[in-house]
């Protein structure tokens, strides 16, 4: 990458995708089915939700479908219903069922996916801006809740690149998260639950 005259210029053959298109889209989309869903303004009738996943990142509008997990959550009678959602990048990774704030969203980067050889290495497709390279894959994958999918991908992509020191980063600004390192151990942070057992995340705000 050419970096003169304070630019950036990309040898001939090499693109590079931003990757913010499609969380904003997310949000946007979600927002627009519910809010142009007639039931969505009426105090009488039950309220229709939505949600939208590109990619792998989730935008919810609206309470979420009712369902039995959502009673552990401390939902009550006329409360808002969060979404049950699974929280997994690969088949053969540790699985957690969760329930989301009604509204929130979710993202997770890895780096066990959109691997290639470079050099006789694996690499993946997070850059560390610092170095221009793949940055160390100290997770497997890190997952965010927050209250849009531009945030939660923005700390959740910035929890890959800046490895162990992630830990104690999300505690101190109270990120609502799940690090997998590459043994499979999970380390959580914020609101995020450390059981397995269906209970309510509380979208991080920053």
């Amino acid at each position: 990458m050419d970096t003169r005259d304070k630019g950036r210029r990309l040898a001939s053959g090499i693109t590079a995708a931003v990757g913010i298109g499609s969380l904003a889209a997310a949000g946007v989309a979600a927002a627009v089915v519910y809010s142009a869903t007639p039931s969505s303004a009426s105090k009488t009738s039950p309220a229709t939700a939505s949600s939208v996943s590109l990619g792998g990142d989730l935008a919810t509008a609206g309470p979420g479908p009712g369902s039995p997990g959502a009673a552990a959550s401390g939902a009550g009678p006329g409360a808002a219903e969060p979404w049950q959602v699974l929280v997994q990048d690969l088949p053969t990774d540790r699985s957690q069922h969760i329930a989301l704030d009604p509204g929130s969203a979710m993202a997770t980067s890895s780096t066990q996916k959109r691997r290639w050889k470079h050099a006789g290495a694996d690499v993946h497709h997070i850059l560390d801006p610092r170095f221009g390279l793949p940055a160390e894959a100290v997770w497997k994958t890190v997952t965010v809740a927050a209250p849009t999918c531009l945030e939660a991908n923005a700390f959740s992509t910035a929890g890959i690149v800046r490895g162990f020191a992630a830990v104690a980063w999300f505690r101190s600004a109270g990120v609502t998260a799940r690090l997998v390192d590459q043994r499979g151990r999970i380390v959580t942070t914020g609101g995020w639950p450390a059981e397995s057992n269906s209970v309510e995340v509380r979208a991080s705000r920053g």
